[in-house]
């Protein structure tokens, strides 16, 4: 059983027993250089290289009340399965239109997000 540490929601990154614990996730595992690799050959096209979007309705990833501030779990989900944002042009696919990413892949680019983007 996990506990939620008061940290946890703050943004910090803290190094604890040997996990890296993100915002409100546990980074354990996760392969940052490859999330900056599945962002730049899937995600930056409509996301933008700084995260604020290309495309009208794209949301922006360095809003504090964007799409970071949601769960891993949620953004796991809309990753995957695709998601529409309120005001979008188009529909993100599922899998960002690339069925060659993982799961791992999915984790990796959130983890990347969470670094890059979040404030």
């Amino acid at each position: 059983m996990m506990t939620v540490l008061p940290f946890q929601k703050t943004g910090v990154v803290v190094f604890l027993g040997g996990m890296l614990l993100v915002g409100n996730s546990v980074a354990a595992g996760l392969d940052l250089q490859n999330g900056a690799e599945v962002y730049g050959e899937t995600c930056v096209a409509c996301h933008g290289e700084n995260g604020k979007g290309e495309i009208p309705g794209v949301p922006d990833f360095t809003s504090k009340d964007g799409p970071l501030s949601k769960s891993d779990e949620i953004l796991i989900r809309n990753v995957t399965n695709g998601f529409i944002s309120p005001g979008a042009v188009m529909e993100m696919p599922a899998l960002g239109g690339n069925p060659d990413l993982t799961q791992q892949d999915v984790k990796d680019v959130i983890a990347y997000l969470r670094k890059t983007f979040q404030k």
